[in-house]
């Protein structure tokens, strides 16, 4: 300590040493009445100056605790660093070498100097006691006796304010805590002489000599004084040494009982390991076994405990130099030290000087409680001093130094020295070189104030006392000794050191998360497993699935899109990246910025439950090719309407999905109504499907129950209806990407894995994942089926265009999904490499502008997808695996089934074998013979109206209503060669209870001749029910293609009554074939009945009105001229013609049978 540091404070060094040179006069005065007889002391004490005085001196001594203040000597073995500047804890140690094993100086009461070295000696010096009264009383009563006034007074002592010392009284005080007012009587006063008990030296006379013989002892003093003085000097020297080995024995008894009675209060050591801080820093890898995270306590920091084999033998020597320097000597506790401390620190008055060894700060730090570890009191510094004794006796003093240096604090939340290495120089604790140690060594003494990143110079400064107490001590005992290295560490320069951390550009680290979504997870994943306290405190080393190369490329490609669709009020976007044949998540990303609060960056949307839209189609057709559908199952997308819940006995109002082109598309097979991602036929597949569980099953169905296998978990709620499935459920981007891996993966599901393995900091495994053999939940076929389907681009290029984003240099499988006011968008897709989901929208919920899933996510799905590929296969993508039960059929394109003759267009299907296309008879195009006015298959019992007919085969009623009544419907059936009115095919056959008319031809009947002219028509048109009207026509030849009607009638005959009288000259009816039909109609649409007879013409018809007028003239031999002969041979039979031929020539008047021949033609 230099003198500045001793003179600060003169006042507190006169208060110690009057302090002390009482408490040794009491105790002088009370051991000789214990040791001594007790003798007559005659000097006259010195008086006080004046009673004022007295009364002055007897107050302050009554106050003051004759120890000093408890409140300031408590705890002075504690530095109290946070007090001292700089310049002060250099001093400290440039102090500590003068103050080891200094000698303490020799007071001569005779000496003239005494007064200046009391005055210019520190509060820590003691004063001598080297006056032998008894010798200066025998010598002065020999000679002469001095009076009061002639007798020189003892000196005062150094710094007291009294001119002389209390006089010793005839009062015992046995403790010696006080000086009575009796000790500063003044002597001259009337009273009787006191006598002071403790000490009695015989009177000095001349006694009467007797002549004897002088022994050997008596000629050595020369004469009778001598002797006795040499005998009470023997006495004395013998008394002292018993009084000396007496007082070491009570102390050592005493310290011994002291001992074992502190020892039965404290805490047992033998745990010391158990009790040493509970945290280790857990740390988070990638997955190529790169920090991305360290998990802190949050009420500690960083820590790695490390074996002292692996910490630098600089550091260890430098700790040593630093904290210990005898480290290895003592026994736990250094006597010597402890003593100085007591020494310095009492006699300055405060704390000045502390003597911990490592050990004791050892039990300091892990044995005693917060309470007692920051009391300063002597108690509590026994208790340190018992507990380092005992951790010595059981530990190695390598076990000590490996706890001490994983213990201590080194600032920024660096615990122990591994943390320490890492976060300020970014390296391990065996690697740490001269410089380095030294730095780190000077921290744990104040890391508040050696802090490098605020307060450089001091701490810069701090490192350079350590190197010179590294240097002292390597020069002071030819190395420094560390036990864990073969040689010493010798430091013989330590200019380079101090200069090299002057030199070095300390990085504060950046504790903010690398991938926080993914860091979050993580925590997540842990605090399900272990609670906060084993994480925080067992130091795992958790090692994850995250490819840093694939995340970081799916955070940039998610900024680069939703900076592009500010415009359309898109802000952020999610992403997920899986390894379909292990389940590990390779990339998260969360948002498009983590640290952006206005779009609620640190929701993670890739966990956050959200609607699907059509992304969760492939899904329910894959429900739906569980339950008997295949690719070619025809599903009519045409206006329906739903009973919301799919119970038809719902009586809420009507669920009337569009499709979002807003049209209607007919007839669709699952290919194109998946992959052009229709919804009517979605809705249908589910409602086929089922939404919950069928109580009357034995096996649990329903699509909820489905999801639930596929690992989607969110589809809780009991009031689902129809719209799940277009998206009216909330599912994670996570569960979802697991389900389409589990597609790619054949069916075979594997959970999503994030951590692969833990380690604790002993190296110990305590978790590791093993890619387990996965459950079976969907058939393998059935799953190749979905993914043929998602991954033609030639099925949905109908409504995605053939060159759309989802086209891309490889085979992949790809959904996308758009839900309603454009809030959320999806693209889900998959090879056998890899699966990717991608979500764009807003946390909030906020609409978007004209942004769809083909849009706005799945740029960069096929973007990502593409990074993907080339990173884990090397562009070389594996192909998907087509089972080898899978089968191929022909099929027709229009309707699914395996094609009739009539269909006009044709492909292949994929088929489980199991699930095989419809016969072709279940075409659309029939031809069969119906009863035309029921509409019913004919039969045996209903013959009478049939008709072999192309008919429609469509048995749904809600198809053949759109197909008569929507102009769009009447197209398509146009389109495939049904003109109107459509025939169905009938549901059934006819039966003889059902309603037929009664047609009949009364007067005719088929294939008769009929030579008459008119005809009159004769028949019966009776019919029960729906009725509209009859038509009676007539077409030439057997089957006419052209009919004429004859008359038309909304009246029935149930009698035989006169329908039509033909005029067949009026109509200029040929003779021939000809073919009467009667047809009646329902009033159902398409309904009829017809009755048909075939009759030949042969009526003469009326030759030309010119025929009669040549009979009459006189020139009637003209008239059968031979022109006319064609004539009449064309239009009539050769009856006719040979009839009329005789009549002309014989007759000059008409005979009547020429007038009865052209009977149709009216006379004039």
């Amino acid at each position: 300590m230099d003198d500045q540091e001793k003179n600060k404070n003169p006042q507190k060094d006169a208060d110690a040493h009057n302090r002390l040179k009482k408490i040794m006069d009491s105790s002088e005065g009370d051991d000789s009445q214990a040791l001594t007889p007790p003798r007559q002391w005659n000097r006259k004490p010195v008086l006080p100056t004046s009673d004022q005085e007295d009364k002055q001196s007897n107050a302050a001594e009554i106050n003051r605790h004759p120890t000093g203040d408890p409140e300031s000597t408590a705890g002075w073995y504690a530095a109290d660093l946070d007090k001292l500047s700089s310049e002060d804890l250099e001093g400290a140690i440039n102090s500590e070498e003068d103050t080891v094993a200094r000698p303490l100086p020799h007071n001569d009461a005779e000496s003239p100097q005494t007064q200046e070295q009391f005055d210019n000696r520190s509060a820590s010096f003691i004063p001598p006691f080297t006056t032998d009264l008894d010798e200066q009383l025998a010598q002065t009563q020999a000679n002469s006796p001095r009076t009061p006034q002639n007798r020189p007074p003892f000196p005062p002592p150094p710094g007291s304010t009294q001119r002389n010392l209390p006089r010793q009284i005839n009062q015992i005080d046995t403790q010696a805590t006080r000086v009575t007012q009796s000790a500063y009587q003044d002597r001259t006063s009337s009273q009787s002489p006191i006598t002071r008990p403790n000490y009695t030296v015989p009177p000095v006379t001349k006694a009467k000599s007797k002549k004897r013989k002088k022994s050997g002892y008596e000629n050595i003093g020369g004469d009778g004084n001598g002797q006795s003085a040499w005998g009470c000097f023997l006495r004395m020297i013998i008394g002292m040494l018993f009084i000396i080995i007496l007082v070491i024995v009570a102390a050592g008894s005493l310290g011994v009982y002291q001992y074992f009675k502190i020892a039965s209060t404290l805490p047992s050591v033998d745990n010391l390991r158990e009790r040493a801080a509970k945290f280790e820093t857990t740390r988070i890898l990638d997955r190529n076994s790169n920090v991305i995270y360290e998990i802190l306590d949050p009420n500690a920091g960083r820590r790695t405990y490390v074996s002292l084999e692996k910490i630098s033998p600089y550091l260890i020597a430098a700790t040593i130099a630093t904290e210990d320097k005898e480290y290895y000597n003592h026994p736990g506790f250094d006597p010597l030290a402890v003593a100085r401390a007591f020494v310095q620190n009492y006699t300055a008055g405060e704390i000045v000087s502390g003597a911990s060894t490592i050990t004791q700060q050892v039990a300091r730090m892990l044995l005693l409680d917060d309470s007692e570890r920051f009391t300063r009191s002597y108690e509590r510094k026994a208790r340190e001093i018992v507990l380092a004794a005992e951790i010595t006796r059981k530990y190695s003093k390598e076990e000590i130094l490996e706890i001490f240096l994983n213990e201590n604090n080194y600032g920024n939340l660096a615990y122990g020295i591994e943390a320490a290495a890492e976060t300020y120089f970014n390296t391990t604790s065996d690697r740490l070189d001269l410089a380095q140690s030294a730095f780190l060594a000077g921290l744990p003494q104040a890391p508040a104030i050696y802090d490098i990143y605020t307060n450089r110079e001091a701490t810069l400064n701090r490192q350079k006392q350590v190197l010179v107490l590294m240097y002292t001590l390597s020069n002071e005992r030819n190395c420094i000794y560390v036990s864990t290295n073969h040689a010493d560490v010798c430091v013989n320069e330590i200019a380079n050191a101090a200069q090299e951390m002057e030199n070095f550009d300390f990085k504060q680290r950046d504790y903010s998360m690398r991938y926080p979504h993914w860091v979050n997870y993580i925590r997540t994943q842990l605090e399900s497993q272990f609670d906060p306290q084993t994480i925080y405190r067992s130091g795992f080393t958790v090692f994850t699935t995250l490819d840093p190369a694939l995340q970081e490329s799916a955070e940039q490609i998610v900024k680069n899109q939703i900076a592009a669709l500010q415009e359309n009020n898109a802000s952020s976007g999610a992403v997920v990246i899986m390894r379909p044949n292990t389940g590990e998540i390779l990339a998260m990303v969360g948002s498009a910025d983590f640290y952006n609060e206005q779009i609620s960056g640190q929701v993670n949307m890739a966990l956050a439950p959200r609607q699907p839209g059509s992304s969760i189609k492939p899904l329910v057709y894959l429900a739906a090719f569980e339950k008997g559908w295949n690719p070619a199952t025809l599903i009519w997308d045409i206006p329906t309407e739903f009973s919301p819940s799919g119970d038809p006995n719902d009586p809420s109002e009507k669920y009337k999905p569009v499709n979002y082109d807003g049209r209607f598309h007919g007839p669709q097979t699952v290919r194109s109504a998946l992959a052009n991602s229709y919804n009517i036929p979605a809705v249908k597949a589910l409602q086929y499907v089922g939404i919950y569980d069928n109580p009357n099953t034995a096996e649990s169905d329903g699509f909820i129950n489905f999801a639930r296998r596929l690992g989607i978990s969110t589809l809780t709620r009991e009031d689902y209806g129809l719209s799940l499935a277009l998206g009216g459920g909330d599912v994670t981007l996570l569960e979802m990407t697991n389900a389409f891996a589990t597609l790619a993966n054949n069916g075979n599901k594997i959970p999503p894995v994030a951590i692969t393995k833990i380690v604790d900091h002993l190296g110990q495994v305590v978790y590791e994942y093993h890619v387990p053999d996965g459950i079976q939940v969907v058939r393998s076929d059935l799953t190749y089926l979905i993914t043929s389907i998602i991954s033609d681009n030639s099925a949905r290029a109908p409504m995605f265009g053939s060159n759309s984003v989802l086209n891309l240099p490889f085979q992949v499988a790809a959904k996308t999904g758009t839900t309603n006011d454009f809030r959320d968008n999806w693209t889900m897709g998959y090879t056998p490499d890899v699966a990717i989901g991608v979500w764009v929208g807003n946390a909030d919920y906020t609409q978007m502008v004209n942004t769809t899933g083909l849009t706005g996510a799945a740029p960069i799905w096929a973007e990502i997808m593409q990074v993907a590929v080339n990173q884990i296969t090397g562009n070389n993508p594996t192909a998907f695996m087509r089972p080898a039960n899978i089968v191929d059929r022909v099929i027709c394109s229009l309707s699914g089934t395996e094609p009739s003759e009539w269909c006009p267009n044709q492909r292949n299907e994929v088929f489980a074998p199991d699930r095989l296309p419809l016969p072709k008879e279940d075409d659309f195009w029939k031809k069969i013979n119906i009863d035309t006015w029921t509409g019913l298959r004919s039969s045996a019992a209903c013959n009478d109206f049939t008709s072999e007919e192309f008919v429609l085969n469509i048995k749904d009623d809600a198809v053949k209503k759109w197909i008569n009544d929507d102009s769009q419907g009447r197209e398509w059936a146009r389109s495939i060669g049904f003109d109107e009115p459509v025939l169905f095919v009938p549901d059934r056959e006819c039966r003889i209870d059902d309603p037929h008319p009664k047609i009949i031809f009364s007067t005719l009947f088929d294939e008769q001749m009929v030579t008459n002219n008119p005809i009159d028509i004769y028949g019966v048109v009776d019919v029960d029910q729906n009725f509209d009207r009859f038509v009676l026509e007539y077409g030439r030849g057997n089957d006419p293609d052209n009919w004429e009607v004859l008359t038309e009638s909304d009246r029935t005959f149930k009698d035989v009554e006169l329908i039509y009288s033909w005029d067949l000259f009026e109509d200029e009816i040929e003779a021939g074939k000809i073919t009467l039909r009667l047809k009646v109609f329902s009033n159902e649409e398409g309904r009829y009945a017809e009755k048909r007879i075939h009759i030949t013409l042969n009526v003469a018809t009326q030759t030309a009105t010119v025929t009669p007028t040549f009979t009459i003239t006189p020139t009637a031999m003209l008239t059968p001229t031979f022109t006319l002969t064609p004539t009449a041979t064309f239009t009539l039979p050769p009856t006719a013609t040979f009839t009329l031929t005789p009549t002309v020539v014989n007759t000059p008047v008409p005979s009547a049978t020429a007038i009865e021949a052209p009977s149709a033609t009216p006379s004039p």
